[in-house]
């Protein structure tokens, strides 16, 4: 470009030069002719250099355009990647408890740490590292750690996962009605607290029909969540025997043994009807049974049981005291407190023996039997 100035500003002044030494006319003419085709020269390939310019812009843009669409398709692949990295009801790096009722979910990676869960057998796990032979994990509200050598991970527990996965409902409000059939004109069976997990029995468009404890009802779709779920850990905080205070001596400790001896069965079986801790318990059968063992003899019907003992306000309740529930006043379900707000019970088939918050319903009355 400097070339083209120079070759311009040398014709511009040879034309002076010219006029100036009283060149003939002839001789001024060929030096205008050379200057105008030197400017057309010029112009010409300034048109062109300008053209030049322009298309490696558009060619610029076009290959920034091109550049960005790449990233873009390397970004969403990402996306989808992440989309679609595989998780089974929730979990992407699942583990699947294996023992015959529970593991202890402990604060600490030793046997020695605090108790702060329980892991029932065929539960599922978020497997969120290892500390020598223990996997620290979160399953549920509770996180913490258990021995590596009970939680089965990788495409067993995959396998495992998808035969023991089931269609819950979770309460998705701070509290909501389980009635006796799918409309509001109904019987009002009991008052189910926020995140409670009730099995899906059957689902329409408004109603979902679950399973509650060993009983059946309905709740309004619009009040839960449906989704695949596992088993989940329940928290658990052993009550300190400074809290279990007993009115008669020795009442204490028998009921802080009885809470621990109803502990040991978590995870066992649920069987409608059943009263054998080993092969099956339903929920009276299990609290006749387990209260059978510190001398105290019930008959197998929750309903029943209600009449023994002597009547206790939940603000009054301790370890080994019987909580019983139901509808409109009618008894259907019982279960033995074990203090700090949980009870013990035998819920229903999918659960087995497991720990609840004890208000996850509402208590119709509470039995002290020591």
């Amino acid at each position: 470009m400097k070339y083209k100035f120079l070759k311009l500003g040398a014709a511009f002044m040879m034309s002076i030069v010219v006029a100036l030494e009283g060149s003939s006319v002839a001789q001024a003419a060929s030096v205008r002719a050379g200057l105008d085709a030197t400017l057309a020269d010029y112009l010409s390939e300034s048109r062109m250099t300008i053209s030049q310019k322009e298309m490696k812009e558009v060619s610029a843009k076009n290959e920034s355009a091109a550049q960005d669409k790449e990233n873009e398709k390397k970004e969403t692949s990402k996306d989808n990647k992440k989309e679609s990295k595989k998780t089974i009801c929730g979990y992407t790096k699942l583990g699947v408890a294996k023992v015959d009722n529970y593991l202890n979910v402990r604060a600490g990676a030793g046997e020695d740490e605090s108790i702060v869960g329980k892991l029932p057998s065929d539960a599922g796990c978020e497997i969120l590292g290892k500390e020598g032979d223990w996997y620290h994990i979160t399953s549920g509200k509770v996180s913490g750690y258990v021995k590596c050598e009970y939680i089965v991970t990788g495409k067993e527990a995959e396998k495992l996962a998808q035969k023991l996965k089931k269609d819950m409902a979770i309460v998705n409000t701070m509290t909501v009605y389980i009635r006796e059939k799918p409309n509001t004109d109904c019987t009002i069976l009991t008052i189910v607290t926020e995140d409670e997990e009730l099995e899906v029995v059957k689902e329409d468009k408004d109603w979902v029909k679950v399973k509650l404890d060993d009983e059946n009802g309905y709740v309004n779709k619009k009040y839960v969540e449906i989704s695949e779920e596992l088993k989940k850990a329940m928290p658990y905080t052993p009550e300190s025997s400074e809290s279990q205070s007993g009115s008669e001596s020795g009442s204490g400790s028998a009921s802080s043994s009885l809470a621990q001896t109803a502990l040991s069965y978590v995870g066992g079986r649920y069987v409608w009807g059943g009263t054998s801790l080993t092969s099956g318990v339903d929920c009276s059968g299990f609290t006749m049974q387990i209260m059978a063992k510190y001398g105290v003899y019930l008959p197998h019907n929750a309903a029943a049981q209600s009449g023994y003992g002597r009547s206790v306000s939940t603000s009054e309740l301790q370890a080994g005291d019987l909580i019983f529930y139901g509808s409109a006043g009618a008894i259907s379900h019982v279960a033995i407190y074990i203090g700090n707000g949980q009870i013990v019970h035998a819920s229903n088939s999918r659960d087995g023996i497991k720990v609840s918050n004890a208000f996850y319903r509402t208590p119709v009355c509470c039995r002290r039997m020591f």
